[in-house]
């Protein structure tokens, strides 16, 4: 298969942010370096991994700030922001914050949801009974009403202040960001709510075997749900077709020294069972990792069923790798892969 068949548009990488219990600042600088590497490299978009109580990204945003003052031109993501974590008002106003210094680059991933160390936290982190809280993609649609260009109460409502009297509205407003929110689907009512409510939408390689135990056949089924709801009459989304971004880890070999490849195959033959059967009650499917020489990596990617329908790939670095071994991959990637799938460097 040729690579016009494929014809990626946008190539971007995730990557976790992990560091050291007792250098938090060594790992996060490093994560902001490699943001600066892969804008060299020329990558559309460099996105990093929210996480909480572990030791990596616990603030996308004020990570993403940051990167706002090391970076120019490359887009700025978040993967995902949990939003049982979240106040809407209060994420909406220090997310437009961020966009409004990266100068309209930020990309915002979302998940609903209750939180998942909820019970943990306890009154750490509840104000109400968990029971009594809203989880549901209500939430993340009450960020993206706060992000929206409406004045709040009616015509004789003023904010009096020492800066002056004005018409209260979410501040700072960034125009356009409405329009840069995705959400992580991994389930059909999720992709469907998704499509509806005009998010775009992050594939990743993790999702949820509602019809099928094959995982590709399983998200080529979500694409077509979430395209289908875009276009339905209950539709939000003003016509407008989202992005779809596909997710993938990908490891190639070719740079690396013999002890890195032999790391890395290590790494992927430790992850090969979960992507043999549906996991637990969920039946959860796992796609298989690409690891091994750039032109087996293209093989398998040329004969993706949803990159050949989606431009947008991004590649999912994986954990507890060195700085020395993303920046290899990304430049193996961003050479001799991507370009002989369509990409071009930005």
């Amino acid at each position: 298969m040729s690579s016009s068949n494929i014809g990626i548009r946008r190539l971007a990488f995730l990557t976790p942010g992990n560091y050291a219990e007792d250098d938090p600042l060594a790992g996060i600088e490093a994560a902001l370096k490699l943001f600066e590497f892969g804008e060299k490299l020329g990558f559309d978009g460099a996105w990093v991994r929210q996480r909480h109580l572990e030791r990596g990204v616990s603030s996308a945003a004020t990570f993403l700030a940051a990167a706002t003052q090391r970076t120019r031109r490359i887009e700025l993501g978040a993967a995902v922001i949990q939003m049982g974590y979240e106040n809407p008002f209060r994420l909406a106003e220090d997310l437009a914050t961020v966009d409004v210094l990266s100068r309209g680059r930020l990309q915002v991933g979302l998940s609903a949801g209750a939180p998942l160390h909820g019970a943990l936290l306890g009154n750490r982190f509840h104000d109400a009974a968990p029971n009594t809280v809203d989880y549901s993609h209500k939430r993340v649609g009450r960020l993206k009403a706060n992000l929206e260009d409406v004045l709040l109460g009616d015509e004789e409502t003023f904010v009096e202040s020492a800066g002056g009297r004005v018409r209260p509205r979410v501040q700072p407003h960034a125009p356009g960001l409405v329009d840069r929110l995705w959400y992580g689907g991994g389930s059909l009512r999720s992709v469907e709510w998704a499509g509806r409510n005009g998010f775009n939408l992050l594939l990743g390689n993790v999702l949820s075997g509602e019809t099928t135990d094959d995982f590709l056949r399983a998200q080529v089924g979500l694409v077509e749900r979430y395209r289908a709801s875009e276009t339905g009459e209950n539709a939000e989304g003003g016509g407008r077709k989202g992005r779809v971004a596909l997710g993938r880890v990908i490891v190639p070999l070719d740079s690396a020294d013999a002890a890195t490849r032999k790391r890395y195959r290590e790494f992927a033959a430790g992850r090969i069972e979960r992507t043999l059967a549906p996991q637990g009650e969920r039946r959860t499917l796992f796609a298989g990792d690409l690891v091994g020489a750039s032109g087996e990596i293209l093989d398998r990617l040329r004969s993706d069923p949803v990159l050949r329908h989606e431009s947008e790939l991004r590649v999912e670095l994986p954990y507890n790798f060195s700085s020395e071994e993303y920046e290899q991959i990304l430049t193996d990637l961003s050479r001799r892969i991507a370009p002989e799938l369509g990409w071009r460097a930005s």
